[in-house]
């Protein structure tokens, strides 16, 4: 377990690329914590790791985005996915076969159908408004 503060989003940003560097293809790194704590900031972060340039957007309304790259990163929003129809119909299963990175935003609602490697990445407010705390556990941490 590796935890770290963070008090701002290019501090999110900064932590996420010391983290994904170690974070190999292959890997779903599962979040937890809620709206607005930096889910989508560390994605921002963890690009830069993989030296993918590409816009980040939460994936809210299209539930994956797709970023390329190699690793290949995709995004996924599981906030509405309620059980594991929706979850099928996402093309979720056939993404965890393609050697990617797979970063699960409210990986809460999918948790029984992530790997046993997945590296789970909880963030919660820090003492101030602008803090937050960054918690890795699983996969190689």
């Amino acid at each position: 377990m590796k935890e770290y503060l963070s008090h701002s989003e290019n501090d999110t940003m900064k932590i996420a690329e010391e983290i994904c560097a170690l974070v190999p293809a292959g890997t779903v790194v599962a979040f937890s914590g809620g709206m607005g704590m930096g889910k989508t900031a560390f994605v921002r972060g963890a690009l830069k790791a993989y030296g993918n340039d590409s816009f980040v957007s939460s994936p809210t309304f299209s539930l994956v985005h797709d970023y390329g790259g190699n690793p290949k990163v995709y995004h996924f929003d599981m906030y509405r996915v309620t059980d594991i129809d929706d979850l099928y119909s996402t093309g979720f299963f056939d993404y965890l076969d393609d050697n990617s990175v797979l970063f699960i935003e409210w990986s809460e609602n999918i948790i029984s159908a992530l790997p046993q490697n997945t590296v789970f990445v909880d963030i919660t407010r820090g003492e101030n408004e602008d803090d937050r705390k960054i918690t890795v556990t699983g996969g190689v941490f």
